[in-house]
């Protein structure tokens, strides 16, 4: 007879005990940790702190800091680490700059941040697949990152002005390192993520499985559910109006996640599938669009990508958030297509292969080269410091110029009544000026 094994109170078949979870852990100071770690959902957050070697014990955030974000802390090799992860449905540009300025704020040593989750992929000419992994680098006149939705409006059209910086040169010069060891003996992501299913059974749906398809629809097939045909007039408008519902608001809900009641493609016609051979995980280096919107249309994806020359690896909502002098290097695993057939079926993976490749970076990043770089929240005081300076500087030219206003009339008005001479008002403008 098979033994049959008892649990008692505080354990769990599917992961560590309570207990196991409670034991004691390093204590660290705020000005330890030199690496931020930015998440815009929960799963992205935990396939993040299940990467960790070492979990730290949580410290509260300083008095009058008015931070309101709720950190992980933790260690990858000798890296000191803060995850933070956006509000519950506040998803986008917005929210992930409010929790990367409350990080640096709290956390003062922090060098540089890696963002990292799942994003859209563009499947041009084949190269993008669900599950593969994108990281922002340079790629020709373009950083690492652009803002797709963000431009002004001239006679030519419409052109797009935000962007993020370049990621710091220690970060490039550690991706071009680890891009030359996996081409000579491969990536560890797998690897990583056996060993955080080990730790974690309960992250066993992070792993990709036999029932996960990757299927890819032509751009002019959109997706049918009960109440649709599949013409893509229901997608993006009768005359292919962009004004139309090509995109999903993320003021109000929750972006990536907020996709709940989305079907699976049951009822579209498999015959307007792509056919493409299988293949392993990838890694991809170029150029990620960031934008407020979550693009849900395969016309616009292609448009979009097109605009930006045919660069586009990924779209995403968070990235353009963090601020333009934020050293940041923004890494996403592919769970869409950015079009109609979009659901969540690979979300828990794509955020387990970023948050693996992430790990496997931080290897080739020395932390003695992390030392002698200054802190973020130096350089974003400079950027302050001057912003106010400029501010004051204009609201002093402001006033001169309305004071001088003022005199013109007074001493023209004057002149005229003959009640003061001209020399006279410009004397008093000078003593009170």
């Amino acid at each position: 007879m098979a033994e049959t094994k008892m649990l008692t109170r505080g354990q769990n078949s599917d992961g560590p005990s309570i207990a196991a979870r409670q034991a004691p852990r390093p204590r660290k100071s705020h000005n330890d940790y030199t690496v931020g770690w930015v998440c815009a959902l929960p799963k992205e957050q935990a396939a993040a702190i299940a990467m960790l070697d070492e979990r730290h014990e949580n410290l509260p955030n300083p008095p009058k800091s008015k931070d309101d974000n709720s950190y992980a802390l933790g260690s990858i090799g000798l890296h000191n680490i803060v995850i933070a992860c956006l509000p519950k449905g506040k998803v986008g540009i917005i929210s992930a700059a409010s929790v990367a300025m409350n990080m640096i704020r709290s956390f003062p040593s922090v060098k540089f941040s890696l963002m990292v989750g799942i994003g859209g992929g563009i499947p041009n000419k084949g190269k993008i697949r669900l599950g593969d992994v994108v990281v922002g680098t340079p790629t020709g006149q373009y950083p690492g990152v652009v803002q797709w939705d963000l431009g002004d409006a001239t006679k030519d059209g419409f052109k797009r002005t935000g962007a993020l910086n370049n990621p710091p040169n220690y970060l490039l010069t550690a991706l071009s390192r680890l891009e030359t060891e996996m081409e000579l003996g491969g990536s560890r992501i797998p690897e990583y993520i056996d060993q955080m299913i080990a730790k974690f059974p309960r992250l066993r749906r992070y792993r990709r499985s036999e029932s996960m398809e990757d299927i890819l629809f032509r751009s002019s097939y959109c997706h049918v559910d009960k109440s649709s045909t599949g013409l893509c007039e229901e997608a993006h408008g009768s005359n292919g109006d962009e004004s139309a519902s090509y995109v999903k608001k993320e003021e109000g809900g929750g972006g990536e996640e907020d996709e709940e009641d989305e079907e699976n493609c049951q009822n579209c016609d498999k015959s307007k599938i792509l056919k493409r051979k299988p293949r392993d995980m990838q890694v991809h280096y170029g150029l990620i669009a960031s934008g407020n919107q979550v693009i849900k249309d395969a016309n616009f994806r292609d448009r979009l990508n097109k605009d930006f020359g045919g660069e586009v690896l990924c779209v995403e909502v968070e990235a353009a958030g963090l601020l333009h002098n934020f050293p940041c290097i923004v890494i996403r695993g592919i769970c869409h297509y950015a079009d109609s057939h979009k659901n969540k079926g690979w979300q828990e993976h794509a955020a387990a292969v970023a948050a693996a490749f992430a790990k496997e970076l931080l290897d080739y990043v020395p932390a003695s080269d992390v030392e002698g770089v200054d802190p973020v929240k130096d350089a974003v005081q400079s950027v302050e410091r001057i912003e106010a300076e400029v501010e004051w500087e204009q609201d002093q030219q402001s006033r001169l110029i309305s004071l001088g206003l003022d005199l013109v009339e007074k001493i023209i008005l004057k002149s005229l009544n003959g009640s003061q001479q001209p020399t006279t008002e410009i004397n008093n403008y000078k003593l009170t000026t």
